[in-house]
């Protein structure tokens, strides 16, 4: 998209330093020697950043900057004035209606000065229409939550997704816990010739050994005690489409075998059978251990590392992502309120500060919980600190307000859990559902609000 700029003021010198400075970056220019003039170019193109002299025939400064914004109150202002013309109550006013920045021409034009603030307006440019380009992409279904940001990795990530998604070949996937490994599995198959195909998660973690071979290969009629019938495995299961092994790094040596056999051949047998079964089964792997040092410890075998990991995609932790936690924090406010159908303008800003600070152990997990709770939690319009469970250290309640604010979260934690079921969290919290309903009419909740179920889980 074009960037154009509009510059007003009534000195030939002026605009074409100007104009050759913004030039040079790629902005496209339209001049005006009078305000009159420039407000009907701003009237017919879009103009993202404004230039305007204070003190001119017809129109003075702040009259042009009024009307310009009046037009597209999102156009950036810059003004421009002679230190002989130099008014303070002119720039005062002007920044009041909206102008960014001001500067002052003794006997040269202040390049330099403009230079960092032409590259201030740059990125600022940018990032806004990053977030209008994600917001289109989140309305549409197209981008997830996890591949939401600004910062350097999540750039590169998004555009490897893309290259990747439409191909064949075997993904590898690391991260922390919680940073979104099996969403980047999903969209991978979403953004892929194989989406029409079947879709097959497995925690390699959350099996054991024992039943792991036939969750993935399947097994024959008697293949062992308990095999009463012939099962179907994971990967039989996907046949033309994908499957997402989660955890892999937990898989055992034996298995791990059985694997790089299918990836090298195309080929399975199910447990107990002596038959071959050819499969077309795109593979698609994440871990958040490292495996470099799983296969020095010998827990995993280098060859079959090799075949997993022809495409490596790294997630980042959320605590190495920069401003991208308050972008994804207003994200899931805007997600939270409209379920939980609660009025919240915002975050304050000493919780926007400690989300920043904040190392996010559970990454982006963590904090779409986090501020799931606090939408729930929130007496105010703003979301605090405090509702995050963000408590200053310094702050000394009186003892008795401490012990009812624990109570309250405490049990508000708990009916969360239990999906708002009273007697669920009473047998939860180890006390009789008649006390329960007295802390609860106590406290003034209301359990109707709590309707999140306890087996939900974060889909990250």
């Amino acid at each position: 998209m074009t960037t154009n700029a509009l510059i007003i003021a009534d000195q030939e010198d002026v605009t074409a330093k100007i104009a050759a400075l913004l030039s040079s970056e790629g902005i496209a220019v339209h001049t005006a020697n009078n305000g009159r003039s420039g407000i009907q170019i701003a009237a017919s193109v879009p103009i993202h950043l404004l230039i305007t002299g204070m003190v001119m025939p017809g129109l003075q400064g702040n009259e042009i900057i009024r009307e310009i914004k009046a037009i597209d109150e999102r156009t950036a202002v810059w003004v421009i004035t002679e230190e002989r013309n130099f008014n303070l109550d002119f720039v005062v006013q002007a920044m009041k209606l909206g102008a960014d920045d001001y500067f002052v021409i003794f006997e040269e034009l202040p390049l330099d000065k403009l230079r960092k603030s032409l590259q201030a307006f740059q990125e600022k440019t940018r990032l806004v229409r990053e977030n209008q380009r994600l917001h289109q992409q989140v309305q549409s279904g197209e981008l997830r939550d996890t591949l939401m940001g600004h910062c350097e990795p999540v750039r590169v990530l998004r555009s490897l997704v893309q290259k990747v998604a439409p191909t064949a070949a075997p993904v590898l996937i690391t991260g922390e816990s919680g940073t979104g490994k099996e969403v980047i599995a999903r969209m991978i198959w979403e953004l892929s010739d194989r989406r029409d195909e079947p879709y097959v998660p497995l925690n390699c973690g959350a099996i054991p050994e024992t039943l792991l071979e036939s969750e993935l290969y399947g097994h024959e009629k008697g293949a062992f005690t308990g095999a009463h019938s012939t099962k179907i495995g994971k990967l039989e299961s996907a046949a033309g489409g994908t499957v997402f092994l989660d955890e892999i790094g937990e898989m055992p040596l034996g298995l791990q075998v059985k694997l790089l056999r299918f990836l090298q051949e195309g080929e399975i047998q199910r447990v107990g059978g002596n038959r071959t079964i050819r499969l077309d089964v795109r593979l698609i792997s994440a871990t958040n251990k490292t495996l470099d040092e799983e296969i020095a410890a010998g827990r995993f075998r280098e060859d079959l590392f090799y075949r997993l990991n022809v495409i490596h995609l790294h997630l980042p932790p959320l605590r190495e992502r920069g401003t991208d936690v308050l972008l994804l924090a207003n994200f899931f406010l805007t997600q939270f309120t409209r379920k939980e159908k609660r009025e919240i303008a915002g975050f304050s800003q000493m919780a926007l500060t400690r989300m920043q600070e904040y190392p996010w152990p559970g990454n982006i997990r963590e904090l779409k919980h986090k501020v799931h709770r606090a939408v729930i939690l929130a007496g105010g319009p703003a979301i605090t600190a405090e509702d995050l469970g963000f408590v200053e250290p310094q702050h000394r309640l009186p003892l008795q307000e401490a012990k009812d604010q624990f109570e309250l979260r405490y049990i508000a934690d708990a009916l969360i859990t239990c999906g708002g079921n009273i007697s669920r969290a009473a047998a939860t919290l180890g006390v009789a559902r008649q006390q329960l309903q007295r802390y609860v009419k106590k406290h003034g909740i209301n359990p109707g609000v709590y309707k999140i179920h306890a087996a939900e889980k974060m889909d990250l």
